[in-house]
């Protein structure tokens, strides 16, 4: 039994450590109809905003302490992303430029 639970354990812990995608409530001026999310790896992480409108926006990834991702013209059904280092950047969203 002691063995059987400590392999739970482990398993649990294994899952806990893996890094799922990351929905963001948008901090910029994107539509609502902006969907953003974000994925964080060992190195890096990713911003994503997928245009769910039903025109073109042009939008940028918006990134806490340091330079926002390069504007885009984004097509309804397109996702843009931007990546940088892991650390204290936080993930703020989509802007619209």
């Amino acid at each position: 039994m002691r063995l059987l639970t400590t392999a739970l354990f482990a398993t649990a812990c294994l899952l806990a450590t893996a890094a799922p995608a990351v929905a963001a409530v948008p901090a910029g001026n994107a539509p609502s109809c902006v969907a953003v999310w974000q994925n964080t790896g060992t190195i890096t992480k990713t911003g994503y905003a997928r245009n769910d409108c039903g025109r073109r926006l042009r939008l940028k990834i918006k990134w806490a302490r340091g330079t926002d991702g390069a504007c885009h013209t984004v097509d309804p059904g397109q996702t843009i992303s931007s990546k940088v280092a892991r650390g204290p950047r936080t993930f703020d969203g989509a802007d619209t430029c």
